[in-house]
């Protein structure tokens, strides 16, 4: 059996606790809602966490390009790696994470224990997890420590020139972030030890937010415009080119490895970054998730790239009249709710949505990503069923007996109570369609 954890689902880890009871800030990333959805609660393993710096060798060295000298650098990338843990494992752990004025270091406390020996009892699905631009690799830690204790080992990723203390030019991120993903995924697959043993790389997901989602559509198949690769403000000597759909470069970067990919929030159709040929592209199975007012990556131009990803089986799961921040941020830490320097907003902004509560989106993204995952890295078919859902939750009808069990007649969301999938909406398209 494996290690199960110590504290009943639905509760913050007594670290959190103990941080409250002394006056110190706790910024908990691991609260289960009461209402949260039935894939949401944390897994039968325990949790462990390590950091990990690695170097990608010759990468192209965007920032100091000048004139047609591209020179190459060994590129420096950040870890932060969750794992199934050994039975006995201990929970609780403080993150200490840069906030988005990239200078102010806060704590977040998890379940994950730092360093803990791995479990012993299998191999597990690998997911990769890529902030925005700018994020850091704890932006998703609730997700991170959420599919550890479901039995995967989750990467996130702090991508250079793309985080809070170290944002550089945007053609950094559009060049990077997809080799980013393919090199830390073969870093995995390389990996020695107690660690490396319980990896199974593949079978591997990739979950993106923002700029990590158009990595992972890059890295899915999605291959971008000519138009792209010519842009003033984008990768200079169209060195974006490398990601050209139909190219061979495009074409040697796709690994069949990727069974998966949920996009959070993808940037990059509203900008022209894809069209239908290069959405077309797309060859795994991919959950999009977006707000409904997102304007940032825009929602319609999500929508454009749900309908045009044709090949393959793929989902829309909408907030309604949520923004750019649906479901992927961490809630808010506490430090980020007053201003800070160098900042013209509050930083609260950069986490928080002004209509949905953050631990409730986060509840439902792990509960989704649990069911996708499930299905496409575990092959377990049952968790189809969480998936097959009518698409406007308000449509679906509860019907039970007078003993509270489902009757034929009910079509209310699989795992969701009565009133709480209220404002979401979820489709799927088959490929062809």
């Amino acid at each position: 059996m494996p290690g199960r954890n110590t504290q009943i689902p639905g509760t913050t880890t007594l670290l959190a606790a103990a941080c409250v009871a002394t006056g110190s800030l706790a910024n908990p990333i691991d609260t289960i809602r009461p209402d949260a959805p039935a894939l949401a609660p944390f897994g039968p393993y325990a949790i462990g966490v390590r950091t990990e710096a690695i170097t990608l060798p010759d990468s192209i060295d965007v920032l100091n390009i000048a004139g047609d000298n591209v020179p190459r650098y060994d590129r420096p990338l950040t870890l932060e790696i969750w794992y199934p843990a050994a039975i006995g494992t201990e929970l609780g752990s403080t993150y200490t994470a840069t906030l988005r004025d990239g200078v102010t270091t806060v704590p977040l406390t998890g379940r994950a224990a730092r360093d803990a020996e791995p479990a012993a009892d299998g191999q597990f699905p690998l997911v990769l997890i890529s902030h925005g631009y700018p994020g850091n690799r704890y932006l998703m830690s609730h997700l991170g420590e959420n599919l550890a204790s479901k039995g995967y080992v989750a990467v996130a990723i702090d991508h250079t020139d793309s985080t809070y203390s170290d944002q550089a030019a945007f053609g950094a991120t559009l060049l990077h972030r997809p080799t980013d993903q393919d090199r830390v995924l073969d870093h995995m697959a390389g990996l020695n030890g107690p660690l490396g043993a319980i990896v199974d790389a593949d079978r591997t997901g990739i979950v993106g937010f923002s700029m990590g989602g158009y990595g992972a559509l890059i890295y899915g198949g999605a291959g971008v415009t000519q138009a792209a690769t010519e842009l003033s403000w984008g990768t200079p000597n169209r060195l974006l080119a490398a990601h050209l759909a139909g190219s061979d470069r495009h074409e040697a970067l796709i690994d069949d490895r990727i069974k998966a990919v949920i996009a959070i929030g993808p940037w990059g159709y509203n900008a022209g970054i894809w069209d239908m040929d290069g959405m077309a592209g797309l060859r795994v199975p991919t959950l999009f998730m977006a707000g409904s007012a997102d304007d940032v990556a825009v929602y319609d131009a999500i929508r454009g790239m749900f309908d045009g990803a044709i090949d393959t089986e793929r989902h829309l799961l909408t907030f309604v009249y949520a923004n750019h921040n649906a479901a992927a941020p961490i809630p808010a830490p506490e430090e980020a709710w007053t201003p800070a320097q160098g900042l013209d907003f509050v930083p609260f902004d950069h986490y928080a949505d002004p209509v949905w509560d953050t631990v409730r989106m986060n509840n439902i993204a792990q509960h989704f990503a649990t069911a996708f995952f499930d299905l496409h890295l575990k092959a377990d078919a049952s968790r189809r069923d969480y998936l097959d859902l009518v698409p406007r939750s308000e449509d679906g009808i509860v019907a039970l007996d007078d003993a509270g069990n489902q009757t034929e007649d009910h079509t209310y969301w699989l795992g969701f109570a009565p009133r709480t999938a209220a404002g979401l909406r979820f489709e799927t398209k088959r490929p062809g369609e």
